[in-house]
């Protein structure tokens, strides 16, 4: 997962638009971690930001009355992403503006009706009631602070958001989680099995009692986004033929805020 990061601080250019509260940059990004589908395509219609406060201040909050005065919806271009394409470091730019500085306790990922899972080359359609009223909730805790740049990556796990329905159709129940990447860092690497042959594979960790989960891309390559600074035993699952899992721990991987940490190449054998 995504969910896959760096953040940095740097000056805004211009304020002069800014309100007496000024203005924070922030970049959104989308990650995904595993799913055992063809494809997951998730129609992406809008990024709200919902502050602590009210921003009677802002003049230009947003245009649409739908919203409240506490929440900004950033500029988006409306796409259709298929989340497995999101993984071994690659990531959808949702969002990339200043918006106004504050305090914020959730970002919404607002969905179009667009929203397909195909299965052993089937498209089904993926029921998102929900996302289309009032938007996918993402708890995130953040003060932005006037002058400072952030990168958020909302990491999107299908394995858990897509729900099998009793008449054999799929519904969204979407489990994310959204982090910065100043207050966070990630692991990268790459699977091979002997003679760097690439085979699929899924990594994980634990963050407390949350698992963090990705997968590999075409290339091998994976990145665990969004791990608070500390040491880390990944899990590496992977599958060396059909049907046949082997397990391998790559022990001790120590983490830093703001930084990536790679593990090169994990040759996995069969056991």
């Amino acid at each position: 997962m995504l969910f896959v990061a760096f953040i940095a601080f740097t000056s805004c250019s211009d304020d002069s638009n800014s309100s007496d509260r000024g203005t924070a940059g922030m970049s959104v990004r989308l990650v995904d971690g595993p799913g055992d589908y063809d494809h997951v395509y998730i129609d992406v219609e809008a990024v709200v930001v919902k502050y602590n406060e009210d921003l009677d201040d802002i003049d230009d909050a947003t245009d649409d009355d739908d919203f409240e005065r506490d929440e900004y919806e950033l500029l988006v271009d409306p796409e259709i992403y298929d989340l497995l394409e999101l993984t071994g470091g690659t990531y959808a730019l949702l969002a990339d503006e200043d918006i106004p500085a504050g305090a914020i306790n959730q970002i919404r990922l607002i969905l179009g009706s667009d929203n397909t899972v195909v299965v052993d080359g089937e498209t089904y359609p993926l029921q998102t009631p929900s996302a289309q009223q009032s938007g996918l909730k993402v708890q995130f805790n953040q003060t932005l602070e006037a002058g400072v740049f952030y990168t958020v990556v909302l990491d999107f796990d299908v394995d858990k958001s897509i729900v099998t329905q009793g008449n054999g159709g799929y519904s969204l129940k979407p489990v994310i989680r959204a982090t910065a990447i100043e207050a966070t860092g990630a692991v990268s690497g790459s699977v091979f099995t002997t003679g760097d042959v690439v085979i699929p594979a899924t990594v994980s960790t634990l963050v407390g009692t949350t698992e963090v989960t990705t997968s590999t891309n075409a290339d091998g390559d994976f990145e665990l986004v969004g791990l608070p600074e500390g040491t880390y035993d990944l899990t590496v699952r992977a599958e060396i033929t059909e049907g046949v899992i082997t397990t391998f721990i790559v022990e001790d991987v120590v983490v830093e805020n703001g930084q990536t940490t790679s593990v090169g190449a994990v040759v996995v054998v069969e056991e």
